[in-house]
C-alpha cells in the first residue's frame, strides 16, 4: 500500500493492515494510519540494541519476554476482537509482555507491560501525546521514553489507571525497574 492510497476519511482495521506491503512501516491509531518515521537513526538503533540486551540477558530464563520492531502491537477492546473491528495497532521500538497468552504469530494482542519509545525528531509528538494516551489508556504499566540527544530517559508508571509523574534518569543515573524484580540499569551503559 502507498501512502497516496490512504484515505483520509476512511477508518482503517488490523485486517486492513495485515493486508498491506511490508515495505512500508505504518501503524494505526484509533483507525488513523501514521507512517513511521523513514529508518531510523545510527543512533536510534544503538540505543535500542543496547536496551533489548540489557532487557533479554535479565529475561532469560524468566516468564516475561522482549522482543523489538517490527513487532505488533495491536490493542482490543475485548478478548477475541476480530481484526476486522481492532483499530490500533503499533510498533514501539522495545516491548515487554509477561503474560505469553497475549503473544501470537503476529505480536501482541492486548497491552505490553513495558513499552519503550526512542525518540526521533519526526515521532516526538506522536510519542509524547497519541502513543503516550493510548499507552495510558490501555493499561500499559512502564512506558518509558527515551531522549537520544539529551541522553535521558522518562519513565511513566501506572497509578489507579493514569501516569504518575515521570521519574527522569540521566547518564548518572540507575534505573531500578521494579515492575520486573531486582533488574537494574545503569543509563550510561544505554546510550554507550
Amino acid at each position: 500500500m502507498s501512502n497516496f492510497a490512504i484515505k483520509p476519511d476512511r477508518k482503517y482495521t488490523y485486517a486492513d493492515y495485515k493486508t498491506w506491503n511490508d515495505e512500508e512501516r505504518l501503524e494505526i491509531i484509533n483507525g488513523i494510519v501514521y507512517n513511521m518515521s523513514p529508518a531510523p537513526r545510527r543512533v536510534h538503533q544503538k540505543i535500542s540494541g543496547n536496551l533489548f540486551f540489557i532487557f533479554k540477558g535479565y529475561l532469560k530464563g524468566k516468564s516475561c519476554e522482549v522482543y523489538d520492531a517490527p513487532f505488533d502491537v495491536t490493542f482490543i477492546e475485548y478478548k477475541d476482537q476480530p481484526d476486522d473491528q481492532i483499530e490500533t495497532v503499533v510498533q514501539p521500538d522495545i516491548v515487554v509482555i509477561c503474560d505469553e497468552i497475549k503473544l501470537n504469530d503476529y505480536g501482541c494482542k492486548g497491552a505490553p507491560d513495558i513499552v519503550i519509545e526512542i525518540l526521533s525528531p519526526n515521532s516526538f509528538k506522536k510519542d509524547k501525546v497519541e502513543k503516550f494516551n493510548l499507552y495510558e489508556s490501555h493499561g500499559v504499566k512502564e512506558y518509558w521514553i527515551v531522549y537520544p540527544g539529551e541522553k535521558m530517559i522518562e519513565v511513566f508508571k501506572l497509578v489507579d489507571g493514569k501516569y504518575d509523574v515521570p521519574e527522569v534518569y540521566g547518564v548518572d543515573d540507575r534505573i531500578e525497574v521494579e515492575y520486573l524484580g531486582d533488574l537494574v540499569i545503569d543509563v550510561k551503559e544505554v546510550f554507550v
